[in-house]
């Protein structure tokens, strides 16, 4: 089956869509939830159409520590609940889902005690490996300092007597996220990014619908809907707000900061978790990097555009210099960015305190909120999100069916990932080069693979970007959706925090790709350039520095 493209012509027709439609459902929010939330509802057999204001995962759904895990540090507080549901949801995305996008990580958690801590960790991850049902991932182990250190030489001797190793999984989360909606759409979702909702249609006191300000041509059109799923995360008590009626409920703001370092600094072959005495430090293998984080602080300057100060990155680096046998220094920072966790409001201040439970409410009729909750649940929340939709319609609809539903690219990713070596001698690629693409498009890579076969140039590296081939960048405009330079760089590629630079010397060939995909002229080429190296100059104002404009603008 042919992938759906969602290119220039598919948001035209989409966006002509939501002004010629009534829909059944009408989601608000670009984030995993609405993707998830207008993917469960059109596979129930609703009319659907999902609108985003900026791009599939702008928000904290791509910045996240891009981890598919059940939560162990929440088995102490005793949410057992929470911890299965979510090893439950790990399992069907590792092995049903989206097998092409999720895979299993090794982590190390050094214990600093003798006697009573392995004892109390080990009951804790043997819980843990029961919850997360027969062969989902292979079960814990037991390791000695010496085992621990030959596992993870980067670790320093005194930070440690022992270990215990276990597993979890780890996704690119704005990928995955791009995967769901391009999945809704599939099955015949209207998706429309740079679609920004400016307020609700009403009947009396009845929500039926959402005046949308379409962000690429300024026009304002009015969606009708028969009933609207807000999805909006940390933006949720804003549109509440635009009900004029009392909120259901609050939303805290916690902002996590992850700091991107080359693999070579840290020589070991497993991820690392350890208790801070105010979060949780992970050190997780990432390709040819190491994602270091997070820090889990209150955040109340609004949600646009968090970033990381220089007080954030210097706690991250104090945290991991404290195991790590090496220290690292501002220098080794390749990339740093930041996000912000929608927690439901508590009396208590310490957002690293508050419930991941998600919440769902109808504040007013025809509008269901939905909010809370964490990455790996998504699935779930998605679900309970459209049941109360579906409670309050007249019509019977099916239950939920995305727990037997693999995403776009999962269906015969097996036996095209046993055959890669077959189709790197017919593309001329590298079998790395095929493999990579295997995980980052599944099945879908076959379409990657066509665009090389017709255009051989779309077979070379990015120019200042290696690890991509000129046609990931082609393919995110002709089929993900990429509306401008940024959706390319930061979320259908990683560059802008794998790159030292953060990409700017790649924007330049990046855009001229395309320019001609997304009629681009001179000057928009030149504008996207510049407005590129702004936001990664903004997001990197306390970690390493960007090259100026001046280079990539002249090259234009």
């Amino acid at each position: 089956m042919t992938s759906v493209a969602l290119g220039p012509l598919y948001r035209a027709d989409a966006v002509r869509a939501l002004t010629e439609t009534e829909f059944d459902v009408l989601v608000v929010g670009g984030g995993i939830v609405g993707a998830g939330a207008a993917l469960d509802a059109v596979s129930r057999g609703l009319s659907v159409a999902l609108v985003e204001a900026r791009d599939w995962a702008a928000g904290t759904s791509g910045r996240s520590s891009k981890l598919i895990h059940g939560g162990l540090r929440y088995l102490e507080r005793r949410d057992f609940g929470l911890v299965r549901e979510a090893l439950r949801e790990r399992g069907l995305l590792l092995n049903r889902l989206a097998p092409h996008l999720v895979r299993p990580v090794p982590f190390l958690y050094p214990l600093r005690g003798r006697g009573w801590e392995r004892a109390y960790v080990s009951a804790g991850v043997t819980l843990y490996d029961s919850m997360g049902g027969a062969r989902a991932l292979p079960r814990h182990r037991q390791l000695t300092r010496r085992g621990a250190l030959r596992a993870a030489p980067a670790l320093r001797r005194d930070a440690l007597v022992g270990a215990i190793q276990y597993y979890d999984a780890q996704v690119d989360d704005a990928r995955y996220t791009m995967t769901v909606a391009r999945t809704a759409a599939q099955y015949g979702a209207r998706v429309v990014t740079r679609a920004e909702v400016t307020g609700f249609l009403r009947e009396g006191e009845r929500v039926t619908g959402a005046r949308v300000l379409d962000l690429e041509d300024g026009r304002e059109i009015a969606v009708r809907a028969r009933r609207v799923v807000c999805a909006t995360g940390v933006w949720t008590d804003g549109a509440q707000a635009m009900t004029g009626s009392r909120a259901a409920f609050g939303v805290r703001a916690s902002k996590g900061v992850h700091l991107v370092v080359p693999r070579d600094r840290i020589p070991m072959d497993t991820g690392v978790i350890t208790r801070t005495s105010r979060s949780v430090l992970f050190i997780i293998p990432w390709g040819r990097h190491w994602l270091i984080g997070t820090t889990d602080t209150p955040h109340d300057d609004g949600p646009d555009e968090p970033v990381a100060d220089h007080t954030d990155v210097a706690y991250l680096l104090d945290q991991a210099n404290a195991v790590l046998r090496i220290p690292l220094t501002r220098d080794d920072i390749e990339g740093v960015y930041a996000g912000l966790r929608p927690l439901l409001s508590a009396e208590a201040d310490d957002t690293a305190r508050m419930s991941r439970e998600h919440a769902v409410a109808e504040p007013v009729p025809g509008l269901v909120v939905v909010t809370g909750g964490k990455f790996t649940t998504y699935r779930v929340m998605a679900r309970d999100a459209v049941d109360a939709v579906a409670a309050s319609l007249d019509d019977a609809v099916p239950e939920s069916v995305t727990a037997r539903l693999p995403l776009l690219g999962a269906v015969g990713f097996e036996v095209l990932w046993n055959e890669r070596r077959r189709l790197a001698a017919a593309s001329g690629l590298h079998v790395a080069r095929v493999e990579h693409l295997l995980r980052r498009y599944g099945t879908c890579a076959r379409e990657l693979l066509d665009l090389v076969a017709d255009d051989p140039a779309l077979a070379a590296p990015i120019p200042g970007a290696d690890d991509y081939l000129c046609a990931e960048a082609v393919y995110a405009a002709t089929h993900e959706g990429a509306l401008h330079l940024e959706d390319v760089l930061a979320r259908r590629l990683r560059v802008s925090i794998e790159e030292w630079d953060g990409g700017v010397a790649a924007a330049a060939h990046v855009a001229r790709l395309l320019a001609d995909r997304l009629g681009w002229d001179e000057e928009d080429v030149a504008d996207e350039i510049k407005r590129y190296v702004l936001q990664i100059t903004a997001e990197r104002r306390g970690g390493p520095a960007v090259a100026e404009p001046e280079p990539p603008l002249t090259a234009v």
